[in-house]
């Protein structure tokens, strides 16, 4: 009985190819711009001609029911009012109370250590991690008043062994150039006789004058001249 399926039946590759050559296939057809060598196609003016026939009979779209998709790059107003209010908020707070000031972050800070301090100790005198046990008030008093003063001061302080102390000598703000009277303290406290008491000294805290007062770190007893070895 013989089977109801179609034989499969194969072709060698010689009856393929008289097949092709009775019966050859088409080839598709070449775009004509195919055909351009190299320098055609680097013409810029034969592609704005091919471009402008591509583009025959093509119309714009219209723009009458276009979006267009608007970028904002300010904040938005609430947000400048929010900002605005706080700002004044901690203006406010600057002006009654100090609050926020720092007086280390303004031109007028001042600090120095003596022989074998280390720097940090003028920032934790700042800091107040020291006490102030006395102060002495040097505003309005012209310099050489104010040196006599200053020296019967630190006289006192010393022999009564107080370490930290405070004196007040103004930001001299009403001087025409520098304020005097703030810089002779500096030098008073670097360069005169009572250097060698003087461990530290930075501007006070906006508490106890800012930078119209100086804080000052006494030694127990004075560095002697075989010490005077390193300065910092």
């Amino acid at each position: 009985m013989k089977s109801s399926k179609p034989s499969l039946t194969f072709k060698s590759f010689r009856d393929l190819k008289a097949s092709l050559k009775n019966k050859p296939f088409p080839l598709p057809e070449r775009h004509p711009t195919s055909l351009m060598n190299h320098d055609e196609k680097q013409n810029p003016e034969l592609e704005e001609e091919l471009f402008k026939k591509a583009m025959e009979g093509v119309a714009p779209i219209s723009r009458d029911n276009f979006v267009e998709k608007i970028f904002q790059t300010g904040l938005p107003e609430s947000s400048i009012r929010q900002e605005d209010d706080e700002t004044l908020e901690k203006l406010a707070d600057l002006v009654k109370y100090g609050k926020g000031f720092n007086v280390a972050d303004t031109p007028e800070y001042i600090e120095g250590t003596n022989y074998r301090v280390h720097p940090t100790v003028a920032k934790r005198l700042h800091r107040g991690d020291y006490s102030i046990q006395a102060f002495v008030d040097l505003h309005g008093l012209l310099a050489e008043d104010a040196k006599e003063v200053f020296e019967k001061f630190l006289k006192w302080a010393v022999t009564t062994g107080k370490t930290g102390v405070l004196i007040i000598h103004g930001r001299g703000l009403s001087s025409p150039s520098e304020p005097v009277l703030k810089k002779k303290v500096v030098e008073w406290l670097t360069h005169g006789p009572w250097r060698k008491w003087v461990a530290a000294y930075c501007s006070a805290r906006i508490c106890d004058g800012g930078a119209g007062a100086t804080y000052v770190l006494l030694r127990p007893r004075p560095v002697s001249k075989r010490l005077k070895v390193k300065k910092f």
